[in-house]
């Protein structure tokens, strides 16, 4: 029986100062030509993809973007984050130890890893490549065509299911909206607060929240204690 360690990608293994945020809101202007309201990801109905940009969209137009307008969108949005991790990389980190605690866990028979995020996989793949998590995890879900986190975890989760005995899982990530649907699921959670900023997800009861990964032992001493329950 193994544990599933389902983590996040922004804020959790990738900091990118809100650049990528910054991304998806000058997309949205270049390509229809209107502001976007913001990028306080807290004042949408759901923190994905899918549904910020489908709010801008219809606040805008009044009506529903078209498949190949939507596509335009992704497909300048993942044109900007390549261009300025090409021409200002220092902007984006990973999150201290990421890389090096997910190749560890990956060749530890005890677990299986995950990526469950509120983004799209296109743009999660730029992202992920550039932490250094390559191949494409293959028990991973996205915002594609969902709108709630919970159902893009359950997915993640299912995947890793259908091929693993898993007892336990557990996940990883960075925000508020994290720690409420790991709630919702009645799923534990670590928090990653790289700037050291833990009592945000403090007061929300996250017992466990660390800066990163570099004290491994820390990490695994987390995962260990959840996952026993």
């Amino acid at each position: 029986m193994k544990t599933f360690i389902l983590f996040d990608i922004d804020g959790t293994l990738l900091d990118s100062d809100s650049v990528d945020s910054r991304c998806f809101a000058d997309s949205y202007a270049a390509v229809f030509g209107a502001p976007f309201p913001t990028i306080d990801w807290r004042q949408y109905p759901h923190v994905t993809d899918h549904v910020i940009f489908r709010t801008v969209f219809v606040r805008h137009f009044g009506r529903e973007a078209t498949p190949a307008e939507r596509q335009r969108f992704e497909d300048h949005y993942v044109g900007m984050l390549i261009d300025k991790r090409r021409t200002t990389p220092g902007q984006f980190r990973e999150v201290p130890g990421a890389a090096a605690c997910w190749a560890a866990l990956h060749t530890d028979d005890r677990y299986v890893l995950g990526i469950a995020t509120g983004g799209w996989c296109a743009p999660a793949q730029v992202k992920l490549a550039h932490v250094g998590i390559q191949p494409v995890p293959p028990y991973s879900a996205y915002a594609d065509g969902m709108e709630q986190r919970e159902h893009i975890l359950a997915q993640a989760i299912n995947l890793a299911k259908a091929e693993h005995a898993i007892r336990s899982v557990v996940y990883v990530g960075d925000a508020v909206w994290d720690v409420h649907t790991t709630r919702n699921l009645q799923l534990p959670l670590i928090g990653i607060r790289h700037r050291g900023d833990h009592e945000v997800l403090r007061r929300e009861g996250v017992r466990h929240v660390l800066s990163g990964y570099e004290d491994r032992a820390a990490f695994l001493s987390a995962v260990e204690l959840l996952s026993r329950g």
